[in-house]
Protein backbone atom coordinates (compact mmCIF):
# COMPACT_ATOMS: atom_id res chain seq x y z
CA UNK A 1 0.00 0.00 0.00
CA UNK A 2 1.02 3.52 -0.76
CA UNK A 3 0.70 6.46 1.72
CA UNK A 4 -0.91 9.37 0.21
CA UNK A 5 1.86 12.26 1.81
CA UNK A 6 0.67 15.76 2.40
CA UNK A 7 3.27 17.63 0.22
CA UNK A 8 3.07 20.62 2.10
CA UNK A 9 3.94 18.56 5.77
CA UNK A 10 7.23 16.74 3.93
CA UNK A 11 8.37 20.08 2.70
CA UNK A 12 8.25 21.81 6.42
CA UNK A 13 9.70 18.36 8.04
CA UNK A 14 12.46 18.36 5.17
CA UNK A 15 13.02 22.57 5.63
CA UNK A 16 13.32 21.23 9.62
CA UNK A 17 15.85 18.69 9.15
CA UNK A 18 18.28 21.10 6.82
CA UNK A 19 17.96 23.92 9.44
CA UNK A 20 18.92 21.67 12.37
CA UNK A 21 21.70 20.12 9.93
CA UNK A 22 22.89 24.12 9.95
CA UNK A 23 22.59 24.42 13.74
CA UNK A 24 24.28 21.13 14.87
CA UNK A 25 27.07 21.47 12.15
CA UNK A 26 27.76 24.65 13.08
CA UNK A 27 31.17 25.44 15.11
CA UNK A 28 28.88 28.66 16.56
CA UNK A 29 26.15 26.87 17.58
CA UNK A 30 26.52 22.73 17.41
CA UNK A 31 28.04 20.81 20.30
CA UNK A 32 31.07 19.55 20.44
CA UNK A 33 30.32 15.96 20.51
CA UNK A 34 28.73 16.47 16.64
CA UNK A 35 31.60 19.15 15.30
CA UNK A 36 34.26 16.72 16.32
CA UNK A 37 32.22 13.76 14.09
CA UNK A 38 31.38 15.69 11.01
CA UNK A 39 34.67 14.71 9.68
CA UNK A 40 34.33 11.20 9.93
CA UNK A 41 30.82 10.79 8.86
CA UNK A 42 31.65 9.98 5.70
CA UNK A 43 29.01 12.50 3.74
CA UNK A 44 28.53 16.47 4.91
CA UNK A 45 25.52 16.49 6.92
CA UNK A 46 24.56 20.29 5.95
CA UNK A 47 25.37 19.41 2.18
CA UNK A 48 23.84 16.26 2.05
CA UNK A 49 20.85 15.73 4.30
CA UNK A 50 18.26 17.59 2.75
CA UNK A 51 14.63 15.95 3.18
CA UNK A 52 13.96 13.26 5.98
CA UNK A 53 14.99 10.20 4.40
CA UNK A 54 17.93 10.87 4.44
CA UNK A 55 18.88 10.79 8.21
CA UNK A 56 19.94 7.26 7.04
CA UNK A 57 22.50 8.38 5.99
CA UNK A 58 23.70 8.91 9.74
CA UNK A 59 25.34 5.49 11.80
CA UNK A 60 23.77 4.76 14.85
CA UNK A 61 26.09 6.35 17.39
CA UNK A 62 24.07 5.73 20.20
CA UNK A 63 26.34 3.58 22.06
CA UNK A 64 28.31 6.16 22.13
CA UNK A 65 26.53 7.90 24.73
CA UNK A 66 27.29 5.10 27.73
CA UNK A 67 30.37 7.49 28.32
CA UNK A 68 30.49 11.33 26.60
CA UNK A 69 31.02 13.66 29.05
CA UNK A 70 27.30 15.68 28.93
CA UNK A 71 29.11 18.89 28.68
CA UNK A 72 29.74 17.88 25.10
CA UNK A 73 25.95 17.04 24.06
CA UNK A 74 24.71 20.76 25.09
CA UNK A 75 24.81 23.12 21.60
CA UNK A 76 26.59 25.68 22.04
CA UNK A 77 24.17 28.12 20.06
CA UNK A 78 21.83 27.63 23.48
CA UNK A 79 21.23 30.35 25.68
CA UNK A 80 21.39 30.97 29.30
CA UNK A 81 17.41 30.99 29.40
CA UNK A 82 17.58 27.66 28.51
CA UNK A 83 17.45 25.16 31.69
CA UNK A 84 18.40 21.66 31.84
CA UNK A 85 16.33 19.99 33.30
CA UNK A 86 17.67 16.25 34.04
CA UNK A 87 20.20 14.02 32.54
CA UNK A 88 18.07 10.93 32.04
CA UNK A 89 19.58 7.42 31.36
CA UNK A 90 18.19 4.75 29.55
CA UNK A 91 17.26 1.40 30.86
CA UNK A 92 20.56 -0.28 30.65
CA UNK A 93 18.45 -3.32 28.38
CA UNK A 94 21.56 -3.49 26.36
CA UNK A 95 24.67 -2.99 28.31
CA UNK A 96 25.68 0.27 30.93
CA UNK A 97 22.98 3.19 30.53
CA UNK A 98 23.27 5.95 27.68
CA UNK A 99 22.91 9.44 28.79
CA UNK A 100 20.89 12.39 27.34
CA UNK A 101 20.08 15.95 27.97
CA UNK A 102 16.27 17.14 28.87
CA UNK A 103 16.08 20.82 28.27
CA UNK A 104 12.94 22.14 30.67
CA UNK A 105 11.62 23.83 27.18
CA UNK A 106 12.03 20.67 25.26
CA UNK A 107 9.47 18.84 27.64
CA UNK A 108 7.58 22.02 28.08
CA UNK A 109 6.50 21.52 24.34
CA UNK A 110 6.60 17.77 24.04
CA UNK A 111 4.04 17.56 26.77
CA UNK A 112 1.62 20.65 25.45
CA UNK A 113 1.44 18.34 22.19
CA UNK A 114 0.92 14.90 24.11
CA UNK A 115 -1.88 16.51 26.15
CA UNK A 116 -3.39 18.40 23.32
CA UNK A 117 -4.47 14.72 22.14
CA UNK A 118 -6.18 13.99 25.47
CA UNK A 119 -8.67 16.76 26.75
CA UNK A 120 -11.48 14.46 27.83
CA UNK A 121 -8.96 12.71 30.53
CA UNK A 122 -10.51 15.28 32.99
CA UNK A 123 -8.73 15.97 36.36
CA UNK A 124 -7.57 13.80 39.13
CA UNK A 125 -4.46 12.45 41.47
CA UNK A 126 -2.29 10.01 39.80
CA UNK A 127 -0.28 7.11 40.64
CA UNK A 128 3.24 6.19 39.09
CA UNK A 129 4.09 2.62 39.85
CA UNK A 130 7.22 3.36 37.04
CA UNK A 131 10.72 3.95 37.15
CA UNK A 132 11.91 7.47 38.57
CA UNK A 133 15.73 8.56 39.53
CA UNK A 134 17.37 8.90 36.28
CA UNK A 135 14.85 7.71 33.87
CA UNK A 136 12.44 9.86 32.25
CA UNK A 137 9.21 8.44 33.00
CA UNK A 138 9.39 9.71 36.92
CA UNK A 139 9.16 13.34 35.80
CA UNK A 140 6.85 12.63 32.79
CA UNK A 141 3.98 10.89 35.36
CA UNK A 142 4.34 13.86 37.22
CA UNK A 143 3.82 16.43 33.97
CA UNK A 144 0.84 13.86 33.38
CA UNK A 145 -0.79 14.60 37.33
CA UNK A 146 -0.21 17.94 36.82
CA UNK A 147 -1.62 18.99 33.41
CA UNK A 148 -4.67 17.24 34.80
CA UNK A 149 -5.11 19.27 38.19
CA UNK A 150 -3.71 16.47 40.14
CA UNK A 151 -0.93 15.19 42.59
CA UNK A 152 1.65 12.47 41.27
CA UNK A 153 2.24 9.76 43.90
CA UNK A 154 4.89 7.69 43.19
CA UNK A 155 7.13 4.78 44.77
CA UNK A 156 10.51 4.18 44.82
CA UNK A 157 11.62 1.28 41.54
CA UNK A 158 15.04 0.35 40.65
CA UNK A 159 14.13 -1.72 37.12
CA UNK A 160 18.10 -2.11 37.00
CA UNK A 161 18.17 -4.32 40.05
CA UNK A 162 15.12 -6.21 38.74
CA UNK A 163 16.84 -7.29 35.31
CA UNK A 164 20.19 -8.01 37.13
CA UNK A 165 18.60 -10.67 39.38
CA UNK A 166 16.61 -12.13 36.14
CA UNK A 167 20.01 -12.71 34.65
CA UNK A 168 21.34 -14.20 37.44
CA UNK A 169 18.37 -16.80 37.08
CA UNK A 170 17.58 -15.39 40.69
CA UNK A 171 13.79 -15.79 40.03
CA UNK A 172 12.25 -15.73 43.44
CA UNK A 173 14.44 -12.43 44.28
CA UNK A 174 12.83 -10.77 41.15
CA UNK A 175 9.51 -12.17 42.08
CA UNK A 176 9.64 -11.06 45.75
CA UNK A 177 10.95 -7.74 44.75
CA UNK A 178 7.79 -6.88 42.37
CA UNK A 179 5.62 -8.22 45.44
CA UNK A 180 7.62 -5.22 47.39
CA UNK A 181 6.42 -2.78 44.76
CA UNK A 182 2.79 -3.79 44.67
CA UNK A 183 2.83 -3.91 48.53
CA UNK A 184 3.65 0.41 47.81
CA UNK A 185 1.31 0.32 45.32
CA UNK A 186 -1.76 -1.12 47.92
CA UNK A 187 -0.84 1.69 50.43
CA UNK A 188 -1.10 4.86 48.49
CA UNK A 189 -4.37 3.20 46.24
CA UNK A 190 -5.95 1.83 49.60
CA UNK A 191 -5.56 5.92 51.44
CA UNK A 192 -5.44 8.14 47.98
CA UNK A 193 -8.26 9.02 46.17
CA UNK A 194 -6.28 8.02 42.32
CA UNK A 195 -7.48 8.55 39.20
CA UNK A 196 -4.67 8.01 36.99
CA UNK A 197 -2.48 4.96 36.96
CA UNK A 198 0.33 5.16 35.02
CA UNK A 199 2.73 2.05 35.30
CA UNK A 200 4.86 -0.84 32.95
CA UNK A 201 2.41 -3.76 31.72
CA UNK A 202 4.38 -6.74 33.64
CA UNK A 203 3.71 -4.45 37.12
CA UNK A 204 -0.27 -4.01 36.04
CA UNK A 205 -0.20 -7.65 35.53
CA UNK A 206 0.46 -8.39 38.93
CA UNK A 207 -1.11 -5.49 40.46
CA UNK A 208 -4.52 -7.33 38.53
CA UNK A 209 -3.42 -10.58 40.46
CA UNK A 210 -3.48 -9.59 43.62
CA UNK A 211 -7.55 -9.41 44.59
CA UNK A 212 -6.87 -6.41 46.96
CA UNK A 213 -5.21 -4.04 44.50
CA UNK A 214 -7.40 -5.32 41.79
CA UNK A 215 -10.29 -3.96 43.66
CA UNK A 216 -8.83 -0.94 44.38
CA UNK A 217 -8.28 -0.32 41.00
CA UNK A 218 -11.56 -1.02 39.88
CA UNK A 219 -13.39 0.76 42.48
CA UNK A 220 -11.14 4.32 41.88
CA UNK A 221 -8.81 4.31 39.16
CA UNK A 222 -10.83 6.12 36.14
CA UNK A 223 -7.64 5.78 33.01
CA UNK A 224 -4.58 3.16 33.24
CA UNK A 225 -1.71 4.62 31.03
CA UNK A 226 0.90 1.74 30.64
CA UNK A 227 4.28 2.60 29.13
CA UNK A 228 8.48 1.95 29.82
CA UNK A 229 7.37 -2.17 28.56
CA UNK A 230 5.94 -4.72 25.93
CA UNK A 231 2.10 -5.15 26.08
CA UNK A 232 0.55 -7.65 23.58
CA UNK A 233 -2.89 -7.32 21.98
CA UNK A 234 -4.48 -10.41 23.72
CA UNK A 235 -2.22 -9.45 27.32
CA UNK A 236 -4.10 -5.83 26.60
CA UNK A 237 -7.57 -7.55 25.75
CA UNK A 238 -7.09 -9.72 28.65
CA UNK A 239 -6.88 -7.38 31.18
CA UNK A 240 -9.02 -4.91 29.94
CA UNK A 241 -12.43 -7.61 29.72
CA UNK A 242 -11.62 -9.42 32.74
CA UNK A 243 -9.90 -7.19 35.35
CA UNK A 244 -10.57 -3.57 34.49
CA UNK A 245 -13.84 -3.56 32.19
CA UNK A 246 -14.57 0.29 33.40
CA UNK A 247 -11.25 1.63 33.17
CA UNK A 248 -9.98 3.40 29.79
CA UNK A 249 -6.74 2.07 28.63
CA UNK A 250 -3.91 4.02 26.88
CA UNK A 251 -0.46 2.82 25.51
CA UNK A 252 2.43 5.68 25.08
CA UNK A 253 5.88 3.85 23.76
CA UNK A 254 8.69 6.36 24.74
CA UNK A 255 12.35 6.38 24.32
CA UNK A 256 15.43 8.19 26.52
CA UNK A 257 17.36 8.18 23.49
CA UNK A 258 14.49 10.53 21.89
CA UNK A 259 13.47 12.40 25.08
CA UNK A 260 9.51 11.56 24.39
CA UNK A 261 6.77 9.41 23.98
CA UNK A 262 3.85 9.12 21.50
CA UNK A 263 -0.06 9.75 21.07
CA UNK A 264 -2.31 6.70 20.81
CA UNK A 265 -4.85 6.20 18.23
CA UNK A 266 -6.80 3.38 16.34
CA UNK A 267 -5.22 1.95 13.37
CA UNK A 268 -7.27 3.02 10.14
CA UNK A 269 -6.76 -0.26 8.82
CA UNK A 270 -9.78 -1.73 10.47
CA UNK A 271 -7.61 -4.08 13.00
CA UNK A 272 -8.65 -2.91 16.11
CA UNK A 273 -4.76 -2.27 17.09
CA UNK A 274 -3.71 0.56 18.53
CA UNK A 275 -1.19 2.71 16.20
CA UNK A 276 1.15 5.24 17.65
CA UNK A 277 2.61 8.37 16.38
CA UNK A 278 5.31 10.27 16.76
CA UNK A 279 5.67 14.51 17.69
CA UNK A 280 7.32 14.83 13.90
CA UNK A 281 9.26 16.87 12.43
CA UNK A 282 10.68 16.71 15.75
CA UNK A 283 10.60 13.17 16.63
CA UNK A 284 11.04 10.85 13.91
CA UNK A 285 10.23 7.28 13.40
CA UNK A 286 11.33 4.65 10.28
CA UNK A 287 11.01 1.02 10.61
CA UNK A 288 13.45 -0.82 8.61
CA UNK A 289 15.18 -3.87 8.08
CA UNK A 290 17.59 -4.57 10.03
CA UNK A 291 20.11 -6.32 7.37
CA UNK A 292 20.12 -3.03 4.88
CA UNK A 293 18.70 -0.58 7.13
CA UNK A 294 16.43 0.50 4.26
CA UNK A 295 12.43 1.11 5.32
CA UNK A 296 10.21 -2.11 4.65
CA UNK A 297 7.11 -1.82 2.78
CA UNK A 298 3.53 -0.23 4.95
CA UNK A 299 2.22 -3.40 6.92
CA UNK A 300 5.56 -5.04 7.11
CA UNK A 301 7.61 -5.77 10.55
CA UNK A 302 11.05 -4.50 10.92
CA UNK A 303 13.51 -2.78 13.34
CA UNK A 304 12.41 0.42 14.85
CA UNK A 305 14.80 3.28 13.97
CA UNK A 306 14.30 6.98 16.22
CA UNK A 307 15.63 10.10 15.34
CA UNK A 308 15.57 13.51 17.63
CA UNK A 309 15.91 16.57 15.57
CA UNK A 310 15.97 19.46 17.58
CA UNK A 311 17.85 22.72 18.86
CA UNK A 312 18.61 20.88 22.04
CA UNK A 313 19.56 18.14 20.68
CA UNK A 314 21.08 15.34 17.46
CA UNK A 315 20.23 11.75 17.75
CA UNK A 316 19.70 10.01 14.61
CA UNK A 317 19.08 6.87 13.36
CA UNK A 318 19.06 5.53 16.22
CA UNK A 319 18.34 1.82 16.21
CA UNK A 320 16.18 0.62 18.89
CA UNK A 321 15.20 -2.69 20.52
CA UNK A 322 12.26 -3.33 19.45
CA UNK A 323 10.47 -4.43 16.53
CA UNK A 324 6.91 -3.03 15.14
CA UNK A 325 4.78 -2.54 12.33
CA UNK A 326 4.96 -0.07 9.78
CA UNK A 327 1.91 1.98 9.64
CA UNK A 328 1.78 5.37 7.17
CA UNK A 329 1.92 8.45 9.67
CA UNK A 330 -0.66 11.19 9.83
CA UNK A 331 0.84 13.51 8.52
CA UNK A 332 3.09 11.56 5.98
CA UNK A 333 6.63 12.64 7.65
CA UNK A 334 8.13 9.69 9.07
CA UNK A 335 6.41 6.29 10.16
CA UNK A 336 3.49 5.35 12.95
CA UNK A 337 3.91 2.05 14.64
CA UNK A 338 1.83 -0.85 15.31
CA UNK A 339 2.32 -4.38 17.54
CA UNK A 340 5.55 -3.16 19.38
CA UNK A 341 7.22 -5.56 20.79
CA UNK A 342 10.90 -6.29 21.87
CA UNK A 343 13.33 -7.93 20.32
CA UNK A 344 14.75 -11.72 21.17
CA UNK A 345 18.20 -10.60 20.72
CA UNK A 346 20.10 -7.60 19.60
CA UNK A 347 24.09 -8.02 18.61
CA UNK A 348 23.76 -11.23 19.89
CA UNK A 349 22.80 -10.25 23.80
CA UNK A 350 19.79 -11.49 24.70
CA UNK A 351 16.66 -8.90 25.51
CA UNK A 352 15.88 -8.87 29.39
CA UNK A 353 12.91 -6.16 29.98
CA UNK A 354 12.27 -7.18 33.42
CA UNK A 355 9.51 -4.30 34.63
CA UNK A 356 10.64 -1.48 32.24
Amino acid sequence: MNARVPTDAQARADAHVQAMMRWHFDPATGSRYWLERRDRLGFDPVEDVRRVDDLLKFPNLVDELRDVPVEDLIPRGLDAAEKVLAVYESGGTTGAPKRFVMFERWLDQYMEWENSHYPDDGTGHALAVAPSGPHMLGEYSRRIAEARGGIRFSIDLDPRWVKRLISAGDTAGAAAYVEHLVDQAELVLRSQDIAFLITTPPLLSRMAERASVRTLIQEKVRLILWTGAHMDADTLDYLATEFFPKVRFRGSYGSTSVLSGTVERLDPEGTGEAVVDSYAPFVLYRVVDPVTGQPVPYGTEGAVVMNHITRYGLVPNSLERDLATRVPSPTGVGDSLRDIHPAAEMDGQKMIEGVY
